[in-house]
């Protein structure tokens, strides 16, 4: 699903952020990516959907080749991938259930059979009784809720979750990662996950992978 061989990040020429990365995620993973502040988590997540160049090797996706990929095949490479960030990244100007059609509608979705799925998101997500609310009417626990829906509505083979859980309190925390937990077990989805702290007691078999000094380790 996710194959690195020796990639090379940087935001500066004389200074790499990720070197020689060596690494393979199997479908229907679930894998918790971690390292201290700093250390480039992010930078290689955002590598994955294409948002940072490689500078060297070789990162392939679902199929698809990652280095110098733009355009069309950068499009289709997105249409893989749900994405979860820290601060939920949701427009305060719509309502949540139009937040949840936005990956819909780039997909080519109309707008009857995009409100339809975000409707049946919303109780996925258990947020049925907030339908026609605006994001800055929930609280941060919610509205990552609606985040995780709208990861899910263009049906992804894999999810990319940058510290999903940062910001919400341990009751919300625990719904997200129960969200997770679903994507990965029930639709098979391979679930990547940004974290300081892996949970305990997940409940899932996953793996570790860290960062130190730009080298990406297996955890044992």
């Amino acid at each position: 699903m996710i194959r690195a061989k020796n990639i090379y990040l940087s935001y500066d020429e004389n200074k790499y952020i990720i070197k020689k990365g060596n690494f393979s995620i199997k479908e229907r993973e679930f894998i918790f990516i971690g390292g201290t502040s700093g250390s480039g988590k992010s930078t290689l997540l955002k590598s994955f959907y294409g948002d940072i160049p490689l500078k060297h090797g070789s990162l392939t996706i679902a199929g698809q080749e990652v280095f110098g990929i733009k355009g069309k095949p950068l499009r289709r490479l997105r249409k893989d991938i749900g994405i979860i960030f820290q601060d939920y990244k949701l427009i305060k100007e719509w309502t949540i259930e139009e937040n949840i059609m936005i990956p819909l509608k780039i997909n080519g979705y109309s707008h009857d059979i995009s409100k339809e799925q975000a409707i049946k998101l919303l109780a996925h997500v258990k947020l049925s009784h907030r339908q026609g609310y605006y994001p800055n009417e929930l609280s941060g626990g919610e509205q990552q809720r609606v985040a995780v829906a709208r990861a899910l509505a263009h049906n992804p083979k894999i999810i990319i979750a940058d510290e999903p859980t940062g910001n919400l309190d341990d009751y919300s925390a625990d719904v997200v990662w129960n969200l997770l937990k679903g994507a990965n077990e029930q639709l098979g989805i391979t679930v990547v996950v940004v974290t300081h702290r892996v949970p305990k007691n997940f409940g899932i078999r996953f793996r570790q992978l860290s960062i130190e000094d730009g080298i990406i380790y297996e955890v044992s």
